[in-house]
């Protein structure tokens, strides 16, 4: 918690350097890369400071942080669970922080100069700190969980199978080289995987884990990311992405960390609807193998949107999972029906949840991208699931839909 003095400092100054926190981020990041090159190229996503979504994130997350210190309401590490995860899953270590402490504070006096009075510059480090400290202790209990020296979460393990989902979706079926138990994971979390790329850096990707929890493997599901138009610009193509597509067969290695995540299944007797979007299907396909392997009685509506059923990575797989759970109804949409003809559950066009029966009590699960995310909690409240059932994943920098 802040002192009484630094919180009224916080308080009063939170519109400037909230406001300026999205000029902040950016003189953040390259000065911390100039100092440290081996950061930027061997542990931060290289594609989302390239399309500048990590900046985006940060900014927003220290933002929504130091609102929620001074405003005196929920407790801020509410917002730091998805973020501690991340960072466990890249085995970030305490020692790290006063790293990003120092290049964060030089971009803000850079960017603010005079307006960062000593008082405001500590008031603003208890708030740095506060939170930096409140990650490390949650991601200490997160390695601990995990059976694992801080920081020390990889392992080798090696294809045993690799099936194409979709034209551009393969899954990897992944088991240790003695052939041993791997840990086990909850259903929703993901883990990293690690490729050296061919200039020599190490990049990381989480991918959801969708096998069915057998003790012996995980299994995960890579699309290729093309490059593409985003935000006026152009979004690079996927680098770790792509260099699975082409380089991890069966037999090869990959260096894949702990399990980590905190989308998980809230248990009890509610009734759970799954919705999803395109490769967002990943957590909802590892959700269905488990409510199957447990034998559910919970009434469970799974909604996938794609753009055709050839492009939908899973498919077979998602309609024999629902099969195989009585109590289970699924339904979809396809941008491109094809030939074949609508039906009462398989329509043409976006996903629209008009027609469908939902329970007002329900659990539900979102996972796809932001805008499809937005639009479906936005019909879920209206249907009267309340914001406190409603849970998501987002692929990438953590981000917020909008309520």
């Amino acid at each position: 918690m802040l002192t009484p003095e630094a919180a009224a400092v916080v308080r009063a100054t939170l519109p400037v350097i909230g406001g300026a926190i999205g000029d902040i981020t950016p003189v953040f990041y390259r000065r911390m890369f100039d100092a440290h090159p081996e950061l930027e190229r061997d542990l931060f996503n290289r594609g989302n400071q390239a399309r500048g979504d990590q900046q985006r994130a940060l900014a927003g997350a220290i933002a929504a942080y130091a609102t929620l210190l001074v405003d005196e309401g929920p407790d801020p590490r509410g917002v730091l669970a998805r973020i501690a995860h991340k960072h466990a899953s890249l085995g970030i270590l305490p020692e790290q922080y006063p790293i990003v402490h120092e290049h964060l504070f030089a971009a803000i006096a850079q960017v603010l100069g005079d307006a960062v009075t000593p008082e405001v510059a500590a008031a603003w480090d208890e708030v740095y700190w506060d939170m930096a400290d409140a990650l490390v202790e949650i991601e200490l209990g997160l390695y601990a969980d995990a059976a694992v020296t801080p920081g020390d979460v990889w392992r080798t393990v090696l294809v045993r199978r690799r099936v194409q989902e979709s034209p551009d979706t393969v899954s990897l079926e992944l088991v240790a080289p003695d052939g041993g138990p791997l840990p086990a994971a909850r259903p929703g979390q993901y883990v990293s995987v690690a490729v050296t790329l061919p200039d020599g850096a190490r990049q990381i990707r989480q991918y959801s884990l969708t096998g069915s929890g057998a003790p012996d493997a995980w299994t995960v599901s890579v699309k290729a990311i093309p490059a593409g138009a985003d935000r006026g610009g152009v979004a690079p193509a996927g680098e770790v992405s792509n260099h699975l597509h082409a380089n991890a067969f069966e037999g090869d290695s990959l260096d894949v960390s702990a399990p980590f995540g905190e989308l998980t299944l809230v248990e009890g007797e509610n009734p759970l609807v799954l919705i999803s979007a395109g490769i967002g299907i990943t957590p909802m396909i590892g959700f269905l193998h488990h409510l199957r392997r447990e034998g559910t009685t919970r009434r469970v509506v799974v909604l996938h949107a794609d753009r055709s059923p050839a492009r939908h990575a899973h498919r077979a797989e998602l309609r024999a999972l629902v099969d195989d759970i009585p109590t289970a109804e699924l339904h979809r949409w396809y941008e491109d029906l094809g030939a074949r003809p609508a039906e009462d559950r398989l329509r043409a066009g976006f996903i629209d949840l008009d027609g469908v029966d939902l329970p007002h009590d329900a659990d539900a699960y979102l996972c796809g991208p932001v805008p499809f995310m937005t639009m479906v909690q936005a019909a879920l409240l209206g249907r009267g699931i309340t914001g406190d059932r409603i849970h998501h994943e987002v692929f990438g920098p953590a981000q917020e839909i909008a309520a």
